[in-house]
């Protein structure tokens, strides 16, 4: 009873920290200093690079953090870096654990793990890899399953990289930049944990639609 008390405290915890980020990441970088932007990295690292953390922000850590930036608390350019080789190195690491464990988990079929699955997998990612990995960058916990999955699907790794570079670069640099222009207008500081709400919708909105697509399509 104690530890599932313990568990949800700590879900409300990081909720408050979620919606309340702008608050937060700027207590961290009145506390911390430099040393907030190694925290930034290994947040963002452990969200694109470890299929066990989908759960960190990204979307709304990268508009706060830009909003912080344009309010001369944190340096753009420094930032933008940051983010940037998180990101990328982040799904690199993603992508080399799918492509190691990939070949033993799929030697034979078990209940849920088919061998024909990772077959249409790699079809998928053969036809469509390349948008898929950039699309994925902007969609939470999705963002964090597909360069594990591409791995796992073969998908050829300087493909993976191509794409996973780019998808990082208009990942990074549009809501950071988002954030530097906009996060510091009167409204969107009086706002920000529904523009955070908002930022989740819009990033959520269209696995929904593929999802009902699928779902009554098929039916």
């Amino acid at each position: 009873m104690d530890f599932l008390l313990s568990l949800v405290d700590l879900f409300w915890v990081f909720m408050d920290f979620l919606l309340h980020i702008d608050v937060h990441l700027k207590e961290l970088v009145t506390t911390y200093g430099f040393w907030v932007y190694l925290m930034l990295f290994i947040i963002v690292f452990c969200e694109t690079g470890l299929v066990v953390t989908p759960f960190l922000p990204g979307d709304s850590l990268l508009f706060a953090g830009g909003a912080l930036a344009g309010a001369g608390l944190l340096h753009y350019g420094y930032l933008v870096v940051t983010l940037l080789a998180a990101a990328i190195i982040g799904d690199a690491v993603n992508f080399r654990i799918g492509k190691y464990l990939g070949p033993p988990i799929f030697q034979r079929d078990y209940k849920l793990l088919k061998r024909k699955h990772l077959e249409q997998a790699h079809a998928f990612y053969e036809k469509h890899g390349g948008k898929a990995i950039i699309l994925a960058r902007f969609i939470p916990i999705i963002r964090t399953f597909a360069p594990f999955v591409a791995g796992v699907a073969g998908m050829h790794q300087g493909r993976f990289l191509t794409y996973n570079v780019a998808g990082a670069l208009i990942w990074v640099f549009g809501l950071v930049s988002a954030g530097y222009f906009l996060g510091n207008l009167p409204f969107v500081q009086k706002n920000f944990s529904i523009l955070v709400y908002v930022i989740i919708l819009v990033s959520v909105l269209p696995v929904v639609v593929e999802w009902a697509k699928y779902r009554f399509g098929k039916r």
